[in-house]
C-alpha cells in the first residue's frame, strides 16, 4: 500500500477504453494502414503536434512498410489534440482532410462528447486509409491496437 491509499484516477473508463479499441480494430480491419491513440492528461509541450511527432517517432510508427500509420494524440484536461499521419497517406489525402478531423474532434470536445468524437474520427481515418491502402491478403497488423496512456 502506498502513501496515498487512493487510486490515480483513470483518464477513460473501461467502456470507453473497449469502445475506442474496437473502433481502432474495425477501422483497421478493411487497410493496411495502422491507427494508434496516444491519451494522456497534459501536453507539456507548446504545441500539440509537437508532442505528436516525438510519440509517433518513440512508437516506430515511422516503420510501417506503406508508411500509412495514423497517431491521434489526445491531451484530455488541456483539451489539445493533433492528428499526424505518416507520409504514404498524408501524400494521399492531403491537409485538407486533416484539418476536416480536426474540426470534427473540435465540435466534439465543445460538445463535452470527447469519446464519441475519437471514436468518430477514428472511423473516418479507417475509411481513408481503406480507400488508398485496402486490406490485401497476407497484410499483417504491424502495430498494436491498444490505446497507449502518458502522463
Amino acid at each position: 500500500m502506498g502513501l496515498f491509499p487512493f487510486g490515480k484516477k483513470e483518464l477513460l473508463q473501461e467502456p470507453e477504453k473497449e469502445r475506442l479499441v474496437q473502433a481502432i480494430r474495425t477501422a483497421e480491419r478493411l487497410t493496411s494502414g495502422e491507427i494508434r491513440l496516444f491519451v494522456e492528461s497534459r501536453c507539456a509541450y507548446v504545441d500539440p503536434m509537437d508532442r505528436a511527432q516525438e510519440i509517433f517517432l518513440s512508437l516506430g510508427m515511422e516503420k510501417t512498410k506503406q508508411h500509412n500509420g495514423v497517431l491521434l494524440y489526445v491531451a484530455l484536461k488541456d483539451r489539445q489534440f493533433a492528428i499526424l499521419g505518416d507520409k504514404g497517406i498524408h501524400d494521399k489525402v492531403g491537409d485538407h482532410f486533416w484539418q476536416k478531423e480536426a474540426h470534427l474532434l473540435k465540435v466534439h470536445f465543445s460538445q463535452q462528447r470527447v469519446v464519441e468524437g475519437m471514436e468518430e474520427c477514428i472511423k473516418e481515418i479507417g475509411e481513408s486509409l481503406h480507400t488508398y491502402f485496402p486490406y490485401a491478403s497476407g497484410d499483417e497488423n504491424e502495430l498494436p491496437d491498444d490505446i497507449i496512456f502518458g502522463r
